[in-house]
């Protein structure tokens, strides 16, 4: 088929190349460069979107055309002997016999049975693995053969276990694993399966698609109907998909959750719906939603954001971590949008979570995983951290162990990862084409021109490695255009096709598009430079971060490893440092580049890259260590403070490896300087430590005295102590100091999210001081003020204590808080 492409461009960035010619005319070998391509109407050989929906340029392969091999044919191996593979050894929600998936009167099940399989199936898949893609089926077979005769599939008890009505979340994960069965066996008994749950989604009223998780996750379902339209063709599948979104939650118009999971997946939402409704506002929503959520929370290299377990307006810092869940669901939905908008920056979006965070979310043999992974982590221990630093409350989030119920949603869901990547890493075009989307080396087999199926062999050692190299196995000589994505970083790539250099001058962000009539043995050769380079993170107080390529950099921390609990199969390790970590880096800002030393090791690249004894290269760089920069009470990486920092340590050489390398990391570096621009980050000593009756588990008692002034009583962007949720009770705050002093007044700023929460200012309160064992008010005291939007000063005659203590009495139903205390010594 003759079919044209267009090439948008963005923002002001001038085009090469407006148009891609046909297949039929290309006699010659010709090169060209598009930016976001689109197509004018649905064509293609892998099942395009039927009109009337938006047409796309890039479609996904079937699973199972694309064979990876090298390092990430390694990750997916280890995840066949890991967690994903072998999880039913520890996991009770994978028990086969009276699983309430299988058996709808058999032991209730959630989301962790769908989770796991949606990977595991492609797991086996990929890696045409017999004993992971026979055990797959029995569970499919399973859930197939399950389906009651409304349309309903699953659990019984779920059926009316929100507001008496189904909980239809857990299904969504279920439905992309039975999507991919379909593609790999062409098991017709899906389509009527999907059919007809499809149709019992739309007898169900609309106050059902606003309830529970699928609420803020029905871009899932959207993505499965849309699927099962391109291939029947039933109109009433785009009435459901209009009434799913017009009665969930709003993510066109704003962002209606911070729960990083939700976030990660929701976010896309309206950009699938653009393919119906074909208002750029919808494409556009989805862009608007991640920069927002970046903006706010992701101000550090590695893709993620600060989401432990919802995002908090005060936690921004790189100690905040981003969960495992929230990973693969981000890397899922670059990769969806980037066959949805042909826009190839999601791409590299992917790509940087996918080399930088998640390896470190993994132990190296992939038997154990943690909730959460920060950029900044200098120790990953079994211990709950009690101070409000990660926001789910005091729960162990750090160790590496299976994590069957204590990570629960990770360890189940994160299998998808590696399999999705590689399922993606190649990409059918609606000229009849193919386009290397996520460069890794694979072999990819599938139909051009046509119709003929063509084998192209891609070698790479990428992205340790600037170069890769393909080549083309067909039968007959066949005309096709070959797209290959420019990564944001390279400014100046190159192409070689059977040896000989290609004219042509690609911008980052763009396509080269190699047009023209391939023969068996033909050969591409693609170089993208690769430069360090240093990015500055304004919002995080100056801090920065170093790249070469897609691949940031972490400090190279020595680590020890410890078995804390599981077994010799599955164990559970702790990891702690065993080097300094507390560094701020010096370099020319005129010339970052020269201030950093690339060293490589010599040989092939090691299987398992994702460690400190595999990693390729590293570099050197200049640093002096902060004696100022420490970890908490919980021993966790205390937060930035400005940059410059000022230190006069001596200067050291440190070496820097791949961020996904290193489990324990500091990746958000301050910088040194001595100017009058400088901070000093002075050792707290003396005191205060402050101390609470009791602190909300998202909260800290640290907020007492972090030296943020609030802009008013319901300041969001600062931390806070609550005593949420109790209400109406007495409650306290204190300091305790490393020796007596004398204090004259102090200065109390309440929280009162008065509008949209329950928190108020405190129906009365009063000073105590510590006299001996014993609490007594301070005497003189004037008035005790409750005011909102300002300190509440009150003098007392000079009192000498080690400790001070705010005895509040909370309003009735409702609970209280404070965000700042101050206090004045005689």
């Amino acid at each position: 088929m003759n079919q044209v492409v267009r090439a948008l461009a963005t923002g002001a960035a001038a085009l090469m190349g407006s148009s891609i010619l046909p297949a039929s005319a290309a006699d010659q070998p010709e090169v060209r460069v598009v930016r976001q391509p689109s197509v004018e109407t649905a064509s293609g050989l892998y099942t395009p979107n039927r009109a009337p929906l938006q047409a796309t340029v890039f479609l996904k392969l079937p699973t199972g055309a694309i064979t990876p091999s090298g390092w990430l044919r390694r990750q997916l191996e280890l995840d066949a002997e890991g967690i994903p593979g072998k999880y039913a050894e520890v996991s009770d929600y994978l028990r086969f016999a009276g699983n309430g998936w299988v058996d709808p009167n058999g032991k209730a099940g959630w989301e962790e049975l769908t989770y796991w399989l949606k990977g595991y199936g492609d797991l086996g898949y990929v890696l045409r693995d017999d004993r992971i893609t026979a055990d797959a089926k029995k569970w499919i077979d399973g859930i197939l053969t399950s389906q009651r005769d409304d349309g309903w599939f699953g659990p019984s008890s779920a059926r009316t276990s929100l507001d008496g009505g189904p909980d239809l979340w857990p299904h969504m994960p279920a439905l992309n694993a039975l999507q991919s069965y379909y593609e790999f066996t062409g098991d017709e008994r899906v389509i009527s399966f999907l059919t007809k749950y499809f149709k019992f989604q739309d007898t169900l009223p609309v106050a059902v698609f606003h309830r529970g998780w699928g609420a803020v996750r029905w871009g899932d379902n959207i993505e499965s109907i849309y699927w099962l339209y391109n291939r029947t063709g039933d109109a009433w599948l785009l009435g459901l998909v209009k009434k799913i979104h017009e009665n969930s939650a709003d993510y066109t118009n704003t962002i209606p959750t911070w729960h990083n999971v939700n976030l990660a997946q929701g976010f896309r939402e309206p950009a699938e719906y653009w393919l119906e409704a074909k208002d750029d506002k919808f494409l556009q929503a989805t862009e608007k939603d991640y920069e927002t959520i970046m903006n706010r929370y992701g101000q550090f290299a590695g893709g993620g954001f600060a989401g432990d377990e919802n995002c908090r307006p005060a936690y921004h810092d790189p100690r905040q971590g981003f969960e495992t869940c929230g990973m693969v669901e981000f890397m899922h939905s670059f990769e969806m949008l980037t066959r949805i908008s042909g826009n190839p920056l999601w791409a590299d979006r992917c790509e940087e979570i996918a080399f930088n965070s998640l390896p470190a979310a993994l132990s190296p043999d992939h038997k154990g995983i943690h909730y959460i992974t920060s950029p900044n982590s200098i120790e990953l221990d079994v211990a709950g951290k009690r101070h409000g630093q990660f926001g789910n409350g005091a729960m162990p989030m750090q160790a590496y162990e299976p994590g069957v119920h204590n990570y629960r949603c990770c360890p189940h869901n994160y299998g998808m990862g590696w399999p999705y990547y590689s399922e993606n890493s190649w990409l059918a075009t609606a000229d009849n084409g193919l386009c290397a989307s996520l460069y890794t080396a694979s072999e990819v087999k599938a139909k051009v021109a046509d119709g003929s199926e063509v084998k192209i062999t891609e070698e790479t050692d990428y992205p340790f490695a600037d170069t890769i190299h393909l080549k083309v196995s067909s039968p007959k000589n066949v005309s096709f255009p070959l797209y290959l994505r420019v990564p944001r970083w390279c400014k100046t790539p190159a192409v070689k096709i059977n040896g000989n250099a290609a004219q042509v001058q690609a911008d980052p962000l763009t396509y080269i598009v190699v047009q023209r009539e391939w023969a068996d043995g033909d050969t591409v050769d693609l170089q993208l430079p690769m430069n360090v380079a240093v990015r500055t993170w304004t919002k995080n107080n100056n801090s920065v971060s170093v790249d070469y390529g897609p691949l940031s950099f972490s400090l190279d921390i020595g680590e020890k490893w410890n078995k804390t609990g599981g077994t010799d199969a599955w164990p559970q390790f702790e990891v702690i440092p065993t080097t300094a970590w507390n560094y701020g880096l010096e370099f020319d800002p005129q010339n970052p580049a020269a201030s950093f030393e690339i060293v490589r090791k010599p040989g092939p690249v090691a299987e398992q890259p994702f460690t400190h004894e595999g990693a390729p290269l590293s570099l050197r760089a200049r640093a002096r260590k902060i004696p100022g920069w420490q970890v908490d009470a919980d021993k966790v990486v205390g937060v930035l403070k400005p940059s410059p920092a000022r230190s006069t340590e001596p200067e050291e050489t440190v070496s820097l490896i791949p961020m996904g390398a290193a489990r324990l990391r500091i990746t958000s570096f301050p910088t040194i300087g001595t100017g009058d621009d400088a901070h000093d980050w002075a050792v707290a000593t003396g005191g205060p430590k402050p101390s609470a009756s009791y602190c909300n588990g998202g909260d800290t008692v640290d907020a007492l005295n972090s030296g943020n002034d609030p802009a008013n009583s319901d300041d969001e962007s600062i931390p806070r102590l609550t005593w949420w949720d109790h209400k109406g009770t007495s409650e306290w705050a204190q300091y305790d100091f490393d020796k007596p002093a004398t204090f004259s007044a102090v200065s109390v700023y309440w929280f009162d999210d008065t509008g949209h929460g329950a928190c108020r200012v405190p129906a009365s309160w009063k000073l105590l001081c510590k006299d001996g064992d014993t609490w007594k008010p301070v005497d003189g005291a004037s008035d005790y003020g409750v005011v909102v939007n300002k300190y509440n000063r009150v003098t007392f005659t000079p009192a000498a204590t080690s400790a001070l203590r705010v005895q509040v009495q909370l309003q009735d139903n409702v609970s209280g808080g404070i965000l700042q205390w101050r206090f004045e010594q005689k």
